[in-house]
């Protein structure tokens, strides 16, 4: 691959293949796939992203919100979407471009309804989210057969999938607790299902599910941390290639006399003569400020670089004192080799933080097959 003279976030889609194939080896042949491509598919690029997974024959899509749907459509993606969060004000562009709501709750279920048949819909798909235990969204159990008793009254809307999340499915430390979780799910959906009379898509299993939670399965699964490159265990990260390559480039380099300081606030004084290297990349681009001050590094020519006192809006300042380098040299912030969930253990965050909070500004670059 050619140096990067820019900063620059690479997408791998080799590695976002391989990913996609290692998950789904893990299932049934008639197991649905779900891709998870919200948040610009995890600080990527979710039309990129997207594209590819068709390709690859993934069954469905989900988004957080309805404009990050619309952008798929925009791209002539015709897969199904299913909108994660749904807000009554979003209803219009939902229909409109035809995505699919999750409904969580009684007040977002009748405003649907009644949306719905002021749009003269019949039988429009819809994801109902029920509550196991990830205390977050979602109906709960007692509301069956409110749900059910709303449903039959009305010809606008229909039942596509049943779906609950897993809060704790990479912790097999709690592994009981995901147990339950399952279970409550699958008695929920059995419930429902009786009442219903007929049986939509089941799904439950997120990333980790899909690795250690086979009885979770059921009808289709959900990816998104995994088609990225990352497992939630290191064992699994070995089957798992990170798509995303954050670069930048040395802009200037600074002898620091011993005394003298580097940055906002004299976050850093040397203790003896140092070399700074001055790179364009800051809080803005997505490094927050909890880098710095010893905490983090780059990776310069195969070595790494600490990242020197106060993380700036547009640079940062990394000591390659023993590194040999120079002006214009690239400077990988997160790769393949270290890893993004590396990098954000140092500020006790996760890979998700890190990825996901990658500017718009920063040039997307796709290495293609």
């Amino acid at each position: 691959m050619p140096k990067a003279k820019e900063t620059l976030l690479e997408i791998d889609l080799n590695a976002l293949d391989d990913n996609y194939r290692y998950l789904t080896s893990k299932l049934k042949p008639e197991t649905k796939v779900l891709a998870v491509v919200k948040a610009f598919a995890y600080g990527s690029d979710s039309v990129v992203v997207a594209k590819e997974l068709v390709e690859l024959g993934v069954d469905y899509f989900s988004v957080a919100y309805a404009n990050e749907g619309t952008t798929l459509r925009n791209a002539k993606i015709e897969t199904p979407i299913l909108v994660l969060h749904p807000l009554p004000v979003n209803f219009e562009e939902i229909v409109d471009r035809c995505m699919e709501p999750s409904i969580y709750s009684r007040k977002i279920l009748e405003e649907f309804i009644a949306f719905a048949e002021e749009k003269k819909q019949t039988n429009y798909p819809i994801h109902l989210k029920f509550n196991t235990g990830l205390n977050r969204l979602g109906f709960v159990e007692e509301d069956i057969s409110w749900i059910a008793e709303i449903l039959s009254k009305s010809q606008s809307i229909k039942v596509k999938s049943v779906f609950s999340h897993l809060a704790a499915s990479e912790d097999l430390n709690l592994r009981e607790f995901t147990l339950g979780q399952i279970e409550t799910f699958r008695k929920i959906s059995e419930k429902l299902i009786s009442k219903l009379g007929y049986k939509p898509l089941l799904h439950c299993a997120n990333t980790s599910g899909i690795i250690n939670y086979p009885e979770a399965h059921f009808d289709m699964v959900r990816t998104g941390i995994g088609l990225y490159g990352f497992g939630n265990d290191k064992e699994e990260n070995k089957h798992l290639k990170p798509i995303g390559t954050l670069k930048t480039i040395i802009s200037q380099i600074h002898t620091v006399q011993k005394g003298e300081s580097v940055g906002y606030n004299r976050g850093f004084i040397a203790e003896k003569i140092t070399r700074s290297a001055t790179l364009s990349i800051g809080h803005a681009d997505g490094i927050p400020r909890s880098y710095g001050k010893g905490k983090g590094w780059v990776t310069i020519n195969d070595e790494k670089a600490p990242i020197l006192g106060n993380v700036c809006m547009d640079m940062i300042m990394v000591d390659v004192t023993n590194i040999n380098c120079e002006e214009g040299d690239e400077a990988i912030i997160f790769g393949p080799s270290t890893t993004a969930e590396e990098l954000s253990a140092a500020i006790n965050s996760i890979s998700y933080e890190l990825i996901t909070a990658i500017s718009q500004r920063v040039k997307r670059v796709v290495l293609r097959k």
